[in-house]
């Protein structure tokens, strides 16, 4: 049986949630590629191969995405053997991903780590 992996968007304390924030904002063909690919993450998780999705830095990963030109990163990382929390995302111009996109997202980890035991996560 293959494992199934629950997305969770990541939430700020204040209840800003800089993901949905980002998917809302977009044309809606271009929320239908991001969920298609949301589904794609969902079922392999840390095995959806690169190009579609690559391991960033210390846990950090990215799911890559080109919408209507665009090259479109998704920052995410997993917890709690079955969660991929989603962090932010960004229009990438650079050949790297910025080191401030990765610094926000080990700080969105740590305080989603400090606000939410695994079995908080089972219950919703």
């Amino acid at each position: 049986m293959k494992r199934a992996w629950n997305i969770i968007y990541y939430e700020m304390g204040d209840g800003t949630c800089p993901i949905e924030d980002f998917i809302d904002a977009r044309p809606e063909n271009n929320r239908a590629k991001i969920f298609n690919w949301l589904a794609q993450l969902e079922e392999h998780g840390p095995n959806l191969p690169r190009p579609f999705a690559d391991l960033l830095e210390d846990g950090i990963h990215e799911l890559r995405i080109k919408l209507s030109g665009e090259q479109i990163r998704i920052i995410y990382f997993f917890c709690y053997r079955d969660f991929i929390i989603l962090t932010h995302a960004f229009r990438k111009t650079t050949d790297r991903v910025p080191k401030n996109e990765i610094l926000l997202a080990k700080k969105y980890r740590t305080d989603f780590l400090r606000r939410h035991a695994e079995n908080d996560l089972k219950r919703q």
